[in-house]
């Protein structure tokens, strides 16, 4: 909506159409691939054939269902999900520090010890792990009085996921030493293990995969509301805009999602290294529309018949120009990411775009945006 009041509703198609068939399904994707692995940690067998992609597609059924059964089911597993997420954490925090000790403390030279020294590759996973900060927002018409309460999850959200993301990120440090976690393929079954014993790597496995149940559902929940809003604006989705009055949901715009979803999960099962091609399928689309909604706020600042008071933002314009120039510098990383890479994904997420501009043209809105 932003994006349509400040540069016209074909941007906003265009966006909806991005986060429909690039940035959510591959985001979702992403997580449901981590879920598997770590899944597949716990069941004492090997894969069974396209076991990686049974055990990715099976939490987006089922957490898809609980959705469809309504808003309350919904919202209460994400409740259950995130705090068993938040206490198993601090448990891995607390016991890092109480059981383990430092196996290094002669200090690293990083630039001489790493390959790399590229900002902007080194944040592109950190910020991945951010990235669901700003997701409510697609359940602003949920939430209760959300001009004061939606300002409050956006600032205690962020601060809550930034202390204890440092928080952990001490824990390993502590327990593995700089060196340790930079040369670890699983720095978090490391540390468990090295500070509770071979127990550890199960617990922080059904962790894991708790962790990524919570996105996952996360996920699902808000970007249906994004196309529902979309279909009740654009002839495109027309299907998706369709409310389900008696479960409180938009249950067209759910099971669609999880279609797709489920379609791009099983496409890039074929390769091992799903996870990294969905980061590059997904990054791109994901930083460049960051972008345009930060140069949004200016827009509607100064556009004609838009109360600038609306667009209120502590710091202004300071404070955006940081964001923008932040969300610049990510999606010239990201691009470099997947130059690296050198993976197809990248090239096929523009083409989607390339559709999705055509469709932009061709689309005839319900209403007046």
């Amino acid at each position: 909506i932003y994006l349509s009041r400040a540069f016209g509703s074909s941007v906003g198609f265009l966006f909806t159409w991005s986060l429909f068939w690039i940035v959510r399904p591959g985001s979702i994707g992403a997580m449901a691939y981590v879920f598997a692995q770590y899944a597949a940690a716990l069941v004492p067998h090997q894969w069974p054939v396209f076991g990686p992609v049974i055990y990715a597609a099976l939490p987006i059924a089922v957490l898809t269902g609980m959705n469809v059964l309504g808003v309350r089911p919904g919202a209460w597993t994400q409740i259950v999900l995130t705090t068993a997420k938040i206490v198993g954490l601090l448990l891995v925090v607390a016991a890092a520090f109480a059981l383990g000790g430092a196996s290094e403390t002669t200090p690293v030279n990083i630039v001489a010890t790493s390959h790399s020294t590229h900002l902007g590759l080194a944040m592109i996973f950190v910020l991945f792990t951010f990235g669901g900060w700003s997701d409510i927002a697609f359940v602003a018409a949920e939430v209760r009085d959300p001009r004061q309460n939606l300002v409050r999850s956006l600032v205690v959200g962020v601060l809550v996921v930034a202390a204890i993301y440092l928080m952990v990120t001490f824990a390993f440090v502590r327990v593995l030493g700089f060196e340790g976690v930079r040369t670890s393929e699983a720095v978090a079954a490391e540390t468990l293990e090295a500070a509770v014993g071979p127990w550890g790597r199960g617990a922080i496995s059904v962790l894991i995969c708790i962790s990524t149940l919570g996105v996952i559902n996360a996920m699902l929940l808000t970007g249906s509301r994004v196309y529902y809003a979309a279909g009740t604006r654009h002839r495109t989705f027309g299907l998706l805009g369709v409310w389900n009055a008696r479960r409180e949901s938009p249950v067209r715009s759910l099971i669609v999602q999880a279609a797709v979803t489920l379609a791009v999960v099983v496409g890039f099962g074929l390769y091992e290294d799903g996870f990294d091609r969905m980061v590059v399928f997904t990054l791109p689309a994901f930083w460049f529309f960051f972008l345009l909604t930060g140069i949004a706020l200016f827009a509607l600042r100064h556009k004609p018949g838009e109360p600038a008071r609306a667009f209120r933002v502590p710091g202004y314009p300071i404070t955006p120009l940081i964001f923008c120039g932040s969300c610049l510098f990510m999606l010239i990383s990201s691009i470099q990411y997947a130059y690296v890479q050198r993976s197809p994904e990248a090239a096929w997420a523009l083409g989607l775009l390339i559709v999705g501009l055509i469709a932009s043209l061709l689309d005839r809105p319900r209403v007046e945006s």
